[in-house]
């Protein structure tokens, strides 16, 4: 996530295709640690390509990716007939905030 905040300053600051030293440069001014393998693989799947039309993208997925909290007020508002329904529903709602904390990370840390 560095790597990215890094390149994006260096584009906001006008340059279109920041190169390793600047991002290195500009990181080690604030105390980060560079790890050469990941800088490298940010610039390597950026090359070539304009940052706005990968921030479109980007966003696109985001779109589609459900914020949370839909689910609950849904099945609050579903109408129950019977008494049996309402512990099948709470068990079922256990299961999907189960499977929520077991992707806490997703593979990866904020502040990699």
């Amino acid at each position: 996530m560095k790597y990215i905040a890094a390149y994006l300053l260096a584009y906001l600051g006008g340059n279109s295709c920041p190169s390793a030293e600047d991002l290195t440069s500009t990181l080690e001014s604030v105390g980060c640690e560079i790890d050469a393998e990941r800088l490298e693989l940010l610039l390597s799947q950026v090359k070539g390509k304009d940052i706005t039309e990968l921030l479109a993208a980007g966003r696109e997925k985001f779109a589609s990716v459900p914020s949370g909290g839909g689910g609950v007020a849904v099945a609050a508002a579903a109408p129950t007939s019977g008494g049996a329904a309402p512990a099948a529903e709470s068990k079922k709602e256990e299961k999907v905030v189960e499977k929520e904390e077991s992707d806490d990370d997703m593979g990866f840390s904020l502040f990699d």
